[in-house]
């Protein structure tokens, strides 16, 4: 007979051939292992819903500094949404690290649960800042600047010094 798995949440049994609990999800545990120590990684880890786990990582939102962000990821981890932080491009400066705003991504099947939760707890998504925009915005952000200060010279080129 092959060893009995439990559910360390809620304490029912499973075949051998299980790895998550099918009343809630918890990965399972070998029964009469004794109650090892779990570090916090595996505490997280065990949190993690496999379902939004799935695919391509994908923005869900940006927060201001890593302390937000970090509660953001802690209130994602809560409801079983895995997210991933990272710094946007063009804020890595070195002297403030914990500074600047920071990404969080999700993959993109628990993007839409990722959002409920932060609709729940009144976080709405915000637009990045300008630095943090694709590369390709701020070049034509910057052409048509300089085609309106163009346009400003020739106007008063050809009105006002007539």
């Amino acid at each position: 007979m092959g060893a009995v798995l439990v559910c360390p949440s809620c304490g029912s049994e499973h075949g051998e051939d299980a790895r998550f609990c099918a009343q809630c999800g918890m990965p399972l545990v070998r029964a009469g292992a004794g109650e090892a120590r779990v570090s916090e990684r595996q505490e997280r880890a065990r949190k993690i819903k496999p379902q939004y786990a799935q695919g391509a990582l994908m923005r869900v939102v940006w927060a201001r500094n890593q302390a937000e962000a970090e509660l953001i990821e802690g209130m994602l981890l809560e409801e079983g949404i895995p997210s991933v932080m990272r710094r946007p491009p063009g804020f890595d400066v070195p002297d403030f690290m914990a500074a600047g705003p920071r990404e969080l991504l999700v993959a993109s099947s628990g993007l839409e649960a990722a959002r409920e939760v932060l609709l729940q707890n009144e976080i709405a998504p915000r637009a990045l800042p300008l630095s943090s925009t694709p590369r390709a915005t701020r070049v034509l952000a910057a052409l048509l600047l300089g085609v309106a200060v163009f346009a400003v010279v020739l106007f008063m080129a050809t009105h006002v010094w007539d």
